[in-house]
């Protein structure tokens, strides 16, 4: 039993992790990346669906998004998407395709990104160690119920506390790319 709250434990951190980096993903770092509309749905025939799912995103240029749409008759939606959404870029278009020009970041802007990519990844870690008390309280729980001796209560805290570790560190490397990328002008 106490295996599979092991299991569980780093199955459920590796998911806060990698949830990190796709919110990670969604913040704008200067240069035009297509994860960040990911975030944002368009009105398409009554049904809200993902900006990737109603054309294709290319970026030709590193402070350029193009947005071709399958049917030109929904880049009004999809304009109307894009400013509804707290990105902060307007679109403009010729027709055909929809263009997100991404202007250059400010230092003071950059700054204040840091600050936000730091906040979500405190948040990510306050995530893991959640986790980490609710496994440990588990084990106590199974321990108290006799299934569990003190040793093998001990090992599988200390083999938690390791994934734990593992994770907290894992975090700290997405944050510390992400920092990197952010202030990379």
């Amino acid at each position: 039993m106490s295996k599979e709250i092991i299991d569980s434990c780093k199955e459920k951190m590796d998911k806060s992790v990698e949830a990190l980096r796709r919110d990670l993903n969604s913040i704008r770092a200067g240069k035009a990346n297509p994860k960040v509309l990911d975030r944002i749905t368009v009105d398409y025939y009554g049904t809200s669906v993902p900006v990737n799912q109603v054309g294709n995103i290319s970026s030709p240029e590193p402070r350029l998004l193009v947005i071709s749409p399958y049917d030109p008759s929904s880049i009004p939606v999809l304009e109307k998407a894009i400013l509804a959404s707290d990105l902060g870029l307007t679109p403009s278009n010729d027709g055909k395709v929809v263009r997100l020009t991404f202007p250059e970041l400010t230092e003071e802007r950059r700054k204040e990104i840091v600050k936000q990519v730091k906040s979500r990844g405190e948040e990510a870690k306050v995530a893991v160690r959640s986790i980490r008390r609710d496994k440990n309280e588990l084990l106590k729980k199974e321990k108290k119920d006799g299934l569990l001796t003190e040793d093998q209560l001990s090992d599988d805290e200390e083999s938690i506390q390791k994934v734990t570790d593992k994770a907290i560190k894992e975090i700290d490397s997405v944050l510390a790319e992400k920092e990197k990328e952010v202030l990379n002008v």
